[in-house]
Parts: structure tokens; C-alpha cells; sequence
């Protein structure tokens, strides 16, 4: 049972783990910080859609809710009842939950005119876990269908955070509180390759968690498979499964940087031929769809100084576990590999600062300009209220980061951007304190919404 911290209530479900029934057989599921999220959505909209990479959970998430549910890449039968009438699948006590909606993408539309026509909110909960091409016939869904992103378990919902140091009270200028959080080098290590994907938890006393060594494999199936059917699917182009699996290879190796399409397209082209900056890009745009990658932008503020900001994204997978998976990676090959660690680690906290900033209305975002100033997160929470991180996996280097937050603090201009709420360096391990320049230390495992 998740034992939770002393956060605000709002974000949060409290309570015991819920039953889930599927396939005949009792789950038990994890709350998930998403959980308030959509009952709040549902109250404002007609309809939901959750988004997310396949396996996060968004079917079991969902389930918590709805009152009756369709699961179409489960059941042959629904796709032969949509194809002569789609809207008969809509019939059900409601919220309905019509998972893997992308089966039989022209419900999008009746979805949208049931509820024009329906009264009050909260009708059907869609998931999804490609996003199918945008066509004449289908609706933007906008003032309709409200969307959901829901991402591998944060370090809070594995239980691996108490969640002592809040981002939503950052936010508000609530210093940094004295805290402890001991996650060991190795133990990161493991986080990071493992990943925060439900299914390695288990499911009940017959489905035991599962061990490191059977959730990397795991994971290595799960790249094995976006290779060869996943990425198919998207858009049913043709594509090289083993040219896709090297440029998720390169990617693995360039997690948490700001690497050109045109580097991955030569680092993943093989011995053989170069791959074509196109192809490169068709490639990403299918991943993109897949939610297997989640770019982070950078953020563009007002400047005291006549900098120029860099524009370019970093790249991550939507969980790090996927860049070591996709390079046969270990937890031995990553303890022996700092400066990838340090990457891989970096990838991690930005996982679980979008999970928390998402909760709150904020999203996250890097910096860069051409002095070569760098701040690994910015949190922007709306018209003058934001917060910068830098990430740092050991403890000596918080120095460094406090140095990079003040110069860029001090290069914003505040008056148009705001004061920061919240400075702080992020650590892998130790103590949580405010420091006398102002500038928070945090302890992932501290770490919360």
C-alpha cells in the first residue's frame, strides 16, 4: 500500500490500493498521481482522452472511474459491431471507457456528437496509445474531449520518493524543507534501467514483482516490439526493423542532449549507408505518435542580457529505461558509464517533474544560449511563476549547479518574467536543505508533487 507524505490533498487519491478486474482476475492497482486529474477533467468535459506509451496504465487508471467499458484491441467482436455501427459501442452506463480508441479512429467523431447531444459532463473516458493521422473527417474534439497525458510511474507512485519536498509548494515560494532520502548509487542505477512501467510491480500473489535482471528483459522485449510492429502501425509505412532499432540505439546513447536530427541520421545510418535526415524524421514522428519519445523544449524568457537562446530540444525517452533497453544495456554497464548515468539520471527527473508539473498546470521545459549557459528544467507554471532545476546524480556537484542557477536567475528579466519561486539542485541521494544563497538541494527520493 503507498504510504503517502503530508502533500496537498487535491493532488492525490488517498486510500488503499483498488481492485481491477481484467481478464477474469483481481488486480491490484497503484494510485497514480494522474487519478484526481481526470476525476477534475472529467467534471469539465464531455469526454476524456488519455494519452500515453503503451503499458503505463492507462486502461487499469481509467477502469478506477468508468462505469462500463469496451476494450477494442482486446475484442474482435467490438471491431466487427464498430464497423457497421460505430456508435452502438457508446451505449453503456457511464463514464464508458472505450480503450484503444485508435482501433476504430472513426469514433472520434461519434464520440464528439454524443456529446453535443447528451447532457452534462463526464460521458466516455477514451485511451490511446498511438495517435492515428489527422484527417478532413476527424475533429479536433476541442471544447469536447479533453486530453490526458499519463507517463510511466514517477519515483513518488513506485514508492521510491516519500514526497516530502512538494514541486506544487515550490511553486508557491515555499522554501526547501529539511528532509533525508537515501537511494544508493546502485539502487538509482537499477530505477533507471528498470523503469516505471506498472507491469513490473505484479499484479497479486500469483504475479509477484519482478526481479531487475526479468523487468531489463522485459523492457528490451518492449523495444523489440516497437521495432517491428509498433512503429508499423502508426501509419502502416514500411520500415527497417533493424534500422529503427539503431536509431533508438542512438538516441539511447544521446538521452538528455540536444543532439541534430542530422547526428542521429549518420550515427544510426550502420556501416553500410548513411540514413537521410527524412527518413531520420519519419522515424521520429512515428515515435513521437507512439509517445515512446517526449522531446523537452526549451524555454524562451524575457533577457536582462543580449543572449541568444538556443532553440533546440533535448531528447528523452518517455522513461530512461527505454534508452538502456534499446542499447541491451545493464545496470553494470551503466555504473561503469558516469557520464551516461548522469544522462540516464537527468532523463529520469525530467520523468518525474512532468508527472508533478502536470498535476499542477506547469509544464517543463530546458535552457541554452550561445554563452553556452545551460539550466537542465524549467518549470513554468503560468505568467510570472516558474522554477529552475539543475540535475546533478552526486552530491559534489551541487556547488556547480547553485553557480548555474543564480547566473541564470540573475540574466532573466524579472520584471517581466517574475521572480523564480524556486531555485534548487536535484540530487540522486542525502539531505534536503535550504541553502543561505536561496538556491534549494533536493533528493530525488524526496522528491513530490
Amino acid at each position: 500500500m503507498l504510504r503517502y507524505p503530508d502533500i496537498p490533498s487535491r493532488h492525490f487519491v488517498r486510500g488503499p490500493p483498488l481492485a481491477v478486474r481484467e481478464g477474469g482476475a483481481s488486480r491490484e492497482y497503484r494510485p497514480r498521481v494522474a487519478d484526481t486529474e481526470l476525476k477534475q477533467r472529467l467534471g469539465r468535459s464531455g469526454a476524456i482522452l488519455i494519452e500515453g506509451p503503451r503499458a503505463c496504465g492507462k486502461t487499469a487508471t481509467a477502469r478506477q472511474i468508468a462505469a462500463s467499458a469496451v476494450m477494442l484491441d482486446a475484442h474482435p467482436s467490438a471491431r466487427r459491431a464498430a464497423a457497421v455501427d460505430p456508435g452502438f459501442l457508446l451505449q453503456g452506463e457511464t463514464p464508458r471507457l472505450i480503450d484503444e480508441w485508435q482501433v476504430v479512429p472513426e469514433i472520434w467523431n461519434h464520440v464528439r456528437h454524443a456529446v453535443d447531444d447528451r447532457r452534462g459532463r463526464g460521458h466516455f473516458i477514451l485511451t490511446g496509445s498511438a495517435v492515428p493521422p489527422d484527417d478532413i473527417t476527424r475533429h479536433t474534439g476541442a471544447g469536447r474531449i479533453g486530453r490526458l497525458r499519463l507517463r510511466p510511474m514517477s519515483l513518488f507512485e513506485l514508492q521510491r520518493s516519500t514526497g516530502q519536498i512538494s514541486l506544487s509548494r515550490l511553486l508557491a515560494g515555499v522554501p526547501v524543507p529539511t528532509s533525508f532520502a537515501e537511494l544508493t548509487v546502485p539502487e538509482l542505477a537499477e530505477l533507471v534501467c528498470t523503469g516505471g512501467w506498472p507491469g513490473h510491480l505484479g499484479s497479486s500473489e500469483h504475479d509477484p514483482p519482478r526481479s531487475a535482471a526479468d523487468a531489463m528483459a522485459e523492457n528490451r522485449d518492449y523495444v523489440g516490439e516497437i521495432c517491428r510492429a509498433d512503429i508499423r502501425r502508426v501509419d502502416g509505412s514500411g520500415r527497417d526493423p533493424a534500422r529503427v532499432g539503431r536509431f533508438l540505439q542512438s538516441l539511447g546513447r544521446n538521452v538528455a542532449t540536444c543532439v541534430s536530427m542530422a547526428t542521429l541520421a549518420r550515427d544510426a545510418g550502420g556501416p553500410d549507408q548513411h540514413l537521410n535526415k527524412y527518413t531520420a524524421s519519419s522515424y521520429m514522428t512515428a515515435l513521437e505518435r507512439l509517445m515512446i519519445v517526449e522531446n523537452q523544449p526549451p524555454w524562451a524568457p524575457h533577457l536582462r542580457s543580449r543572449s541568444r537562446l538556443r532553440t533546440s530540444a533535448k531528447r528523452h525517452f518517455v522513461d530512461p529505461s527505454l534508452a538502456v533497453a534499446a542499447l541491451s544495456a545493464s545496470t553494470d554497464h551503466v555504473l561503469n558509464d558516469f557520464e551516461w548515468f548522469g544522462f540516464l539520471f537527468e532523463s529520469m527527473v525530467i520523468r518525474d517533474l512532468r508527472i508533478y508539473a502536470q498535476a499542477t498546470g506547469a509544464t517543463v521545459h530546458h535552457y541554452r544560449d550561445n554563452t553556452g549557459l545551460e539550466v537542465d528544467a524549467v518549470v513554468d507554471a503560468g505568467p510570472r511563476r516558474w522554477a529552475a532545476f539543475e540535475i546533478k546524480l552526486g552530491a559534489s556537484r551541487v556547488d556547480e549547479g547553485a553557480r548555474t542557477l543564480l547566473k541564470f536567475a540573475d540574466r532573466v528579466d524579472v520584471e517581466r518574467c517574475g521572480e523564480p519561486a524556486a531555485l534548487g539542485v536535484i540530487v540522486g541521494s542525502g539531505y534536503g536543505y535550504a541553502r543561505p544563497d536561496g538556491v534549494g538541494v533536493i533528493p530525488v527520493g524526496a522528491l513530490g508533487i
